[in-house]
């Protein structure tokens, strides 16, 4: 198989983590250069520049989408950068934190820059360290460059190189940035994400923190920075193939990806209880004895995920008596958090390498705290670091705008509550039980919403298009539902939105509501605590009164609601702390159709990439 098919198709898999530039670069035996070809834009651009104008055949090539960090978007600063010579080319993702001071060191001894990144410092660098390892022995070493290099940047970094002097191989080292090998039959892959080569092969190898690896047809080196060979690096299966990763007839991968929710909540669930009725998780490292002496959990994520840990909070205090604070983990490591070894952190990522949460989770266990993580992605980063893991086994993302992985995310974390509420006794073994019947009821409910909604959303996204703001409002869980709800409005409808507790409306967001202002309510049911229930409804009264366009999210026969409401969605009947998990989904599916009737990038949205890996 060609090398640059390979990489053509592996980063149309990754486009979703960066589609501000594309670029390849290629060697094979007799070539006096590295070829390489690189285009501003979406990824189809680079692709139809090579189909008018071919490039060589080869025997290894790598490949990058950017999203850009460090230089524009533009032809010359995307990746890949070669050498002062042009017989190297690198690709990377990343910062790299001493670039400057590198530049100018370089600059002194005469090297000139094209682009303002920093990714071709690292280019010209490598390219001089292949030189002093030739003036030393008298042979090129891409490996032994590489390793040297990685001992000289500073900040965050994968870079993967080739070298038309050793067309059989590519290198690649590892610092604080995702890089995973694909093992093959006579033919082997690197990528930041396996979606890059589950086309190829599922059984995938990890590469640890600094460390630099070799790959060529038939095999596959690791050492760390110094040259100590990594004895048996660990490898696995991927769990899911090729075509998990593709639209599959859907409009959209959000639409396919929106629809995939039952599934994504029913794998999480799925052999949870073993035969004695306890809960299983899947990879614990933490004694019984620490999970029971833990007195406080500090959930910690970004965006998206750390709204699943907010509804996560009501339930896990609710279930297990101990205080749970949700901490935007940015936030987190620069207040001095207070944490002791029986605090436990909780970190939040769908692809495992959210540096944020990356560098709270180290943090958090430099104080000896332990740390679980809730992970969507076999052998990144988050999960490895942690002490204990919880897959939610949704399967991949591909939108940016995370939906089934926020679904999941919340099964999961309740897994984990009763699972502490198991082992600290705070709940009876029945009630767990039930409350685990009521979960796996959910994907049916999910399901029913799917089957019955999507026409009303799709009526409302028309009538609402040309709003230019709107308000969510929620209570108790439906808080964090309302934030997330207003989250996708802003990320791909490009749409002033806010996101507010509902009992906040008196202390200064209802000065916003004007004549035909859209407000959308996330009404809890009347059942149970009524009270809830019949505050949000004055809510909706106050803001009527004041002309507000009234969008309610609501469960089945709400009477009080279809008196009010001028649109309604509606959701089956649940637990209370169940509703999120559908409450949610007519909130992706508006966003949703409101940028398609923009005619915006579902999947795309501007200045977003799906795995935000620097810091």
């Amino acid at each position: 198989m060609r090398p640059l098919e390979v990489c053509l198709q592996g980063l149309e898999r990754l486009e979703y983590r960066g589609y501000d530039s594309a670029g390849v670069a290629l060697t094979a035996p007799g070539m006096e250069r590295v070829a390489v070809r690189k285009k501003a834009g979406r990824l189809s651009n680079l692709i139809d520049d090579i189909k008018a104008d071919p490039l060589p055949e080869a025997t290894v090539a790598i490949g990058h989408t950017r999203w850009a960090t460090n230089g524009v978007p533009n032809d010359v600063n995307a990746h890949p950068h070669a050498s002062r010579d042009g017989k190297v080319a690198i690709i990377h993702n990343g910062i790299i934190e001493n670039a400057s001071q590198l530049r100018l060191d370089l600059q002194a001894e005469g090297y000139r820059f094209a682009s303002s990144t920093d990714t071709e410092v690292a280019a010209k660098l490598l390219g001089k360290i292949v030189d002093n390892i030739i003036a030393e022995t008298g042979e090129p070493d891409l490996f032994e460059a590489m390793r040297r290099l990685g001992r000289m940047l500073e900040g965050a970094f994968t870079i993967l190189a080739i070298d038309c002097r050793q067309p059989g191989v590519v290198v690649g080292a590892r610092h604080d940035s995702p890089l995973v090998v694909g093992l093959g039959d006579g033919e082997n892959f690197l990528g930041s994400d396996v979606a890059a080569f589950v086309a190829y092969t599922k059984t995938a190898m990890e590469i640890d923190q600094d460390q630099a690896v070799m790959i060529s047809a038939d095999g596959v080196s690791v050492t760390d920075f110094d040259g100590n060979p990594v004895p048996d690096p660990a490898v696995y299966e991927i769990d899911w193939d090729a075509s998990a990763a593709e639209k599959g007839g859907w409009d959209s991968f959000m639409d396919k990806e929106i629809h995939e929710e039952p599934a994504a909540v029913q794998r999480t669930l799925f052999g949870r209880l073993d035969d004695e009725g306890n809960i299983n998780l899947d990879e614990v490292r933490i004694d019984e004895h620490d999970f029971r002496a833990i007195d406080k959990i500090i959930v910690v994520a970004c965006g998206t995920a750390s709204y699943a840990g907010m509804v996560a909070k009501y339930a896990i205090e609710h279930w297990v008596r101990i205080p749970v604070e949700v901490e935007l983990a940015h936030e987190f490591r620069y207040r001095d958090p207070i944490l002791t070894p029986r605090t436990l952190v909780v970190a939040i990522s769908q692809s495992g390498e959210t540096m944020d949460t990356l560098m709270a989770l180290r943090h958090a266990r430099e104080q000896g705290s332990k740390v679980l993580a809730i992970c969507n992605t076999q052998g990144a980063s988050i999960p490895r670091e942690a002490d204990a893991v919880l897959y939610t086994h949704a399967g991949p993302e591909v939108a940016v705008a995370s939906t089934k992985a926020f679904v999941a995310q919340i099964t999961a974390a309740y897994i984990l509550g009763l699972y502490l509420a198991q082992l600290k006794g705070t709940v009876f073994r029945d009630e767990i039980h039930q409350t685990l019947d009521s979960l796996k009821a959910m994907p049916q409910k999910i399901q029913q919403v799917l089957d019955t909604q999507p026409p009303r959303v799709a009526k409302a996204a028309e009538q609402l298009a040309d709003a230019n703001s709107f308000l969510f409002l929620g209570r108790h869980v439906g808080y964090p539902v309302a934030l997330e709800g207003a989250l996708k409005l802003k990320e791909i409808a490009y749409t002033f939105t806010e996101g507010f507790a509902a009992g906040e409306l008196k202390h200064g967001p209802i000065a916003l509501v004007d004549e035909g202002e859209p407000v959308v309510f996330i009404v809890p049911p009347a059942r149970g605590r009524n009270i809830l229930h019949a505050k949000v409804i004055s809510g909706i009264e106050e803001v009527k009164a004041r002309g507000a366009f009234i969008i309610a999210v609501a469960e089945e026969g709400d009477k009080d609601v279809e008196r009010y409401a001028d649109i309604i969605f509606w959701r089956p009947q649940c637990p209370t702390l169940m509703s999120p998990l559908v409450d949610v989904v007519p909130l992706q599916l508006l966003a949703m159709d409101m940028a398609k009737q923009k005619g915006y990038d579902v999947d795309k949205p501007r200045n977003l990439a799906k795995s935000v890996t620097v810091e």
